[in-house]
């Protein structure tokens, strides 16, 4: 249900406000909006009266904003601005719709990308923009219809499509292992670890699988991407802990070195989620349903 018309003031005077509180002067507000000062100074009272609170300190003819109205503008800005980015999608999507996705920087490039060629064949209609986030975040606050995110499924006020169980993999350079014997799980604690902040319990999950005690020494240097923790083995930093589909190439080609014979897998894997609220978005249903035909985990990736 809509709030009652009372809490719900005009545009013109919220645009007022907002302006106000961000350049400081009410010509500078009356110059942006194109009006004059006398209608900028119109609009803040109507905003006053229907809210039955002082919002402007009056000084000859210099205005400024309470400290409730400061705090009231931060608020009504990103109401502003998400209303001004909801028409603008609307003004540029096409006709059966924009996706908006968010994606994980390293599965979207290796496991989506070489995908999305056949959807675009499929659906040349739908529009899909995306852009990159690290980890699960609140969709009220962020202008996506859907995000691809790794974990257990259990975002609330969403839904979700599991597309891919995680493996993955010990590995390191050559020459970090070249004159140290790594004949087992436990050996690995000896040598320095490296770490990635959107999995901080990875190795001792990974521990624990192999039955190894390891309370200590899991410290080590930590990295907030795949594409630079797999620098920092490359370059004989470490061991990382890697999924096994975006070192393949580097095992096979003997830049890396896998340190256990068979992957392991992890407690989360990758999914595709979107709030309740856009569950019937045609652009979001299209991609979804597409994508359940892709979401084989135990497949190899395209190559």
């Amino acid at each position: 249900m809509i709030a009652p018309r009372r809490f719900l003031p005009s545009i013109p005077s919220l645009l007022a406000l907002e302006a106000l509180d961000r350049l400081g002067s009410a010509s500078a507000v009356a110059e942006e909006l194109s009006l004059t000062q006398s209608a900028i100074s119109r609009q803040l009272q109507a905003l006053e009266t229907q809210l039955g609170t002082e919002l402007v300190h009056r000084d000859r003819k210099r205005l400024s904003l309470t400290p409730a109205a400061q705090d009231y503008a931060a608020e009504i800005r990103e109401a502003l601005n998400q209303i001004a980015g909801a028409s603008l999608r609307v003004q540029t999507a096409p006709l059966a719709g924009t996706l908006n996705l968010a994606i994980l920087p390293a599965f979207g490039m290796r496991w989506l990308m070489p995908r999305l060629p056949r959807f675009a064949q499929l659906h040349p209609e739908v529009t899909i923009n995306m852009s990159t986030r690290l980890v699960p975040f609140n969709f009220s606050g962020e202008p996506f219809d859907a995000a691809i995110h790794f974990g257990s499924a259990d975002w609330p006020g969403t839904q979700s499509l599991l597309l891919k169980h995680e493996q993955v993999i010990p590995v390191c350079a050559p020459d970090l292992v070249a004159r140290k014997r790594v004949a087992q799980p436990s050996d690995l604690l000896s040598l320095p670890l490296l770490h990635i902040q959107t999995r901080p319990q990875a190795w001792a999950d990974w521990f624990e699988q192999h039955g190894v005690a390891a309370t200590k020494n899991l410290s080590g240097t930590m990295y907030d991407q795949f594409a630079t923790i797999t620098q920092a083995a490359l370059h004989g930093l470490g061991v990382a802990l890697m999924p096994d589909y975006l070192v393949e190439q580097d095992v096979a080609t003997g830049r890396l070195i896998a340190l256990a014979e068979t992957p392991s897998e992890t407690r989360g894997a990758y999914y595709l989620v979107w709030p309740e609220s856009k569950a019937r978005a045609p652009a979001l249903i299209k991609f979804r349903d597409w994508l359940a035909g892709q979401a084989q985990p135990e497949d190899p990736l395209p190559r």
